[in-house]
């Protein structure tokens, strides 16, 4: 079983000590620093590029503005925000700014485990009651002509990302360049008249299959 480097960052410290004794109970899962703001988590990711950094929203400097940062400079840590908010306007921003997973405080630990896991293996996660309400703020009739506007290669692109496959490793598979998958991203999220990724990946487990 790979093991799993992780730096947690929240600014209440018995909150995060807890999480990280918590996931230290399994050896998979090594802790490899902690933080309490934003600043430290843009340091301690620049570091020790940890595979999964996990960033609270509402910490000094801004979860938010931490994930936009470590997106960026250090793109091979995936960011998964663990936070109390359930505000639909900060699940989009991170999960548009770069985060792979947004799950609520009170998560079991069994539970955050496995989110971990799988969003270490490439998949996109969110918490299924904030899932349902975007679901449902997209939940307009699918005009089967929407679906029909797809081209093969848009729908075989569009069940990768639901799948969570990052343009990189989609263009990897189908033997495309990252920058021909970004196009083909945009063509799909017009046609299927969505804001982002996430909301097309949420939105393709709808779809029927061809």
């Amino acid at each position: 079983m790979s093991e799993i480097n992780l730096v947690i960052v929240d600014d209440h410290p018995l909150f995060r000590e807890g999480v990280a004794a918590a996931l230290q109970n399994e050896q998979e899962f090594i802790v490899v620093a902690e933080g309490g703001s934003a600043q430290e988590a843009i340091e301690l990711a620049k570091k020790h590029l940890p595979d999964i950094i996990l960033l609270d929203i509402n910490m000094p400097g801004s979860g938010i503005e931490a994930a936009k940062a470590i997106a960026t400079s250090c793109p091979v840590t995936k960011i998964i925000m663990l936070t109390f908010s359930e505000e639909e306007d900060d699940v989009s921003k991170a999960l548009k700014l770069g985060a792979r997973a947004y799950v609520l405080k009170g998560v079991g630990s069994r539970d955050l485990k496995n989110i971990i896991r799988s969003v270490y293996d490439g998949h996109v996660y969110i918490t299924p009651s904030l899932a349902a309400n975007m679901l449902r703020d997209i939940n307009k009739p699918i005009e089967m002509n929407l679906i029909e506007e797809l081209t093969e290669r848009e729908y075989g692109i569009l069940e990768l990302v639901a799948a969570g496959k990052s343009n990189k490793a989609i263009g990897n598979e189908l033997g495309l360049t990252e920058k021909t998958v970004k196009h083909y991203m945009s063509n799909i999220l017009q046609k299927l008249q969505v804001r982002n990724r996430v909301e097309a990946a949420l939105l393709a487990q709808k779809l029927p299959k061809r």
